[in-house]
């Protein structure tokens, strides 16, 4: 890698840890809104849902914003917005409580309308990371593979980082205070992107004086269906069913973990905390090899080949997961650490396929619709975990996760025999 490519790697890959910090640091608060405003899983599923929805559905204008204005600019606004969100959410549910009084705590009171708020803001100001910073290493870094690879190793850094460090500062502090002080990362961040001098278009075949981006409806139309008509409606379907795995996965692991036997709360500080938060965030922590594996896996196998593969292997472990987790501590480390592997390896490789499929003018876009499928649609699937838990069971929820990812292997054989 030359210098262009490593600062655009670093910068790329800062602003993406951060974009998981928050979204993974959520499913450890989740757990004290159960407690503290008595609601269910499936109305804080809807809740979850509701600004992850908006983290997918941004994500089609992020992409269409950074076509036209670069993606340098929109990464420095997305951490401007994103740490503005988590600053609301610290002071939005402390005021929202005051005004409840004697208001039962059901989901329709202030303070979960307010959670609700700060993190549709949140999901607003992050949509626009993903097109824009996928643009950015597919455009300006001339070893692809090797930059997608270490951008989603960033991305785990922060997924594993977010709730490890919301949980140890939950054992000193309230999650407000939590809150307020995970926003400060993103403004620095924010202001060193700026001073970051970076070609963003150093790798673009096409030229820097092509212009294809939408000025119009009936354009961005065009452009739409030039991008629907490729390959990639197949890799559309992918991410959708990943999403929906990783949302529904995730928002209410914590929880799932914390109901074994093989846990019991502990007391840090005077306060109880839950060992399954530390598991959780070391599972995420793996994910980081499986980021690397992914990217490096793209320059020896085909999109069909990888996608077929990765996630047929991610139905199995739904299958099994529940059976091996009840089975004592060591089985359950074990299927955590390689569920958390097979979950991440699987980024890389459709977002490689993405840069396979597409035309390298609407590469922004391309990446928008990637995401509001991955996020958009995959937001439900909080709201489809939620829903499941509280009107079923774990093992129903595990088995539509399996159902989930063989219908995305499925869709990698077609990629292989077309």
């Amino acid at each position: 890698m030359d210098g262009n490519d490593r600062r655009i790697v670093g910068l790329a890959g800062t602003a993406h840890a951060l974009v998981h910090t928050y979204e993974l640091s959520v499913p450890i608060l989740v757990g004290i809104w159960l407690t503290q405003f008595a609601t269910t899983a499936a109305e804080l599923g809807i809740v979850v849902a509701v600004g992850m929805a908006l983290f997918g559905i941004g994500a089609l204008p992020g992409g269409v914003l950074a076509d036209r204005y670069g993606s340098k600019k929109l990464i420095a606004l997305c951490l401007v917005g994103m740490g503005g969100s988590f600053l609301v959410l610290s002071v939005a549910p402390g005021a929202a409580a005051d005004s409840i009084g004697s208001l039962p705590a059901i989901s329709t009171s202030p303070a979960v309308i307010a959670i609700a708020v700060a993190l549709v803001l949140w999901g607003a100001a992050a949509s626009v990371y993903h097109p824009a910073g996928l643009a950015l290493i597919s455009k300006g870094v001339s070893e692809r593979g090797r930059g997608f690879a270490l951008h989603g190793m960033a991305g785990n850094i922060g997924i594993a980082a977010g709730p490890l460090a919301t949980t140890i500062m939950l054992a000193f502090v309230p999650w407000e205070t939590v809150a307020a002080v995970l926003a400060v990362p993103a403004f620095v961040a924010a202001a060193a992107t700026l001073f970051v001098d970076v070609d963003e278009s150093s790798q673009d075949e096409a030229g820097s004086d092509e212009d294809d981006t939408p000025d119009s409806i009936a354009e961005f139309l065009d452009v739409s269906a030039m991008v629907v008509k490729s390959a990639f409606a197949f890799v559309f379907v992918v991410v959708m069913m990943n999403g929906l795995y990783y949302r529904g996965v995730l928002t209410f692991l914590p929880e799932l973990l914390a109901g074994l036997e093989t846990f019991q709360p502990i007391e840090i500080a005077g306060e109880p905390q839950e060992p399954a938060n530390y598991v959780y965030s070391g599972l995420l922590a793996v994910g980081i090899a499986g980021q690397y594996v992914g990217g490096r896996l793209t320059d020896y196998l085909s999109p069909g080949k990888g996608i077929a593969y990765a996630f047929g292997a991610l139905a199995v472990l739904a299958v099994v997961f529940l059976p091996l987790a009840s089975m004592g501590a060591a089985p359950l480390l074990l299927v955590s650490a390689v569920l958390g592997f097979a979950l991440f390896i699987v980024q890389p490789i459709y977002q490689a396929a993405v840069a396979e499929y597409t035309p390298e003018a609407a590469r922004g876009l391309s990446y928008g619709y990637t995401y509001l499928g991955n996020f958009g649609v995959g937001a439900l699937g909080a709201g489809l975990a939620g829903a499941i838990l509280t009107y079923s069971n774990q093992t129903v929820l595990f088995l539509t996760f399996a159902l989930l990812a063989g219908v995305a292997s499925a869709v990698g054989v077609l990629l292989i025999r077309r």
